[in-house]
């Protein structure tokens, strides 16, 4: 059975109170945790940082997966860091440093494989931007979206048609991931507050965490510039889609349908 994915927006807390980091936690059902610092190219101090916290909650064999260059993604010393593994977690960084290094080899294959086993795989800012199958790489926030600024590039592809955004109302990035959709609205665009996450589980996903979640659904999108407009105009929508969640709500993707926390779904 294909195993959860947990994707953060950054910043989780570690501290008491910790409910992401005791997600992944319980997900991995006290085995090895793989902690993929892949996406820093100064990752000291990550693995210093999250052992304490995971062995409080009953997580002894934590490990930490590191590759220097691409060459190293295809050693079997790095890869048997995954055997056994019931969990691995994508820290923080550039998200392109983890697809550059990792895309493509026997690392990557062994992490889809241990996936599909049931293991939990985790990420957080860069490492959940990295989840979908088309990521954000680059794009200004805190402003109006200009129809040129925008890089994505191919994720993981852990999840289909999504495109994932984090650390999301702390920097403004309602316009770049507005950009993201416009671009293809069959892709739902999914930014993702800081300290907060989505389980998902399936086709659909739940939200957890002291954040909100926000939905950007471009299927009903009736007029978009994106295609036309010179690269510093502002981009121009018409009849976006928008759902802000809380802990507790949960999102059907394949139906592109909210629920609230008590159970109520939104109409139509």
């Amino acid at each position: 059975m294909t195993g959860a994915l947990v994707i953060v927006g950054g910043r989780e807390r570690k501290e008491a109170d910790n409910v992401i980091l005791q997600e992944i936690a319980r997900r991995a059902h006290g085995g090895r945790l793989v902690l993929a610092t892949v996406a820093s190219s100064e990752p000291e101090g990550y693995f210093e940082a999250y052992r304490p916290v995971f062995q409080e909650l009953g997580i002894t064999d934590l490990v930490e997966l590191y590759v220097e260059d691409r060459e190293q993604a295809h050693d079997e010393a790095k890869r048997a860091l995954l055997d056994g593994a019931t969990g691995v977690y994508f820290t923080g960084g550039d998200q392109l440093r983890i697809t550059s290094q990792i895309g493509d080899t026997p690392l990557e294959r062994r992490i889809y494989d241990l996936h599909r086993q049931g293991a939990v795989i985790a990420g957080t800012s860069a490492g959940a931007s990295v989840m979908s199958d088309t990521m954000l790489v680059r794009g200004a926030g805190a402003e109006s979206h200009r129809v040129g600024d925008l890089r994505m590039a191919a994720g993981l592809g852990l999840v289909k048609d999504i495109v994932i955004d984090q650390h999301f109302a702390e920097r403004g990035r309602i316009g770049r991931l507005l950009g993201a959709v416009s671009q293809n609205p069959r892709t739902l665009g999914i930014g993702i507050d800081e300290d907060t996450a989505i389980v998902v589980e399936g086709d659909a996903f739940r939200v957890i965490g002291s954040g909100a979640v926000t939905v950007v659904d471009g299927h009903r999108i009736t007029h978009s510039n994106i295609a036309d407009a010179a690269p510093d105009r502002v981009l121009s929508l018409f009849d976006v889609t928008l759902h802000v969640l809380g802990s507790g709500d949960r999102f059907d993707i394949a139906n592109r349908r909210p629920e609230a926390a008590d159970g109520a779904a939104s109409g139509d």
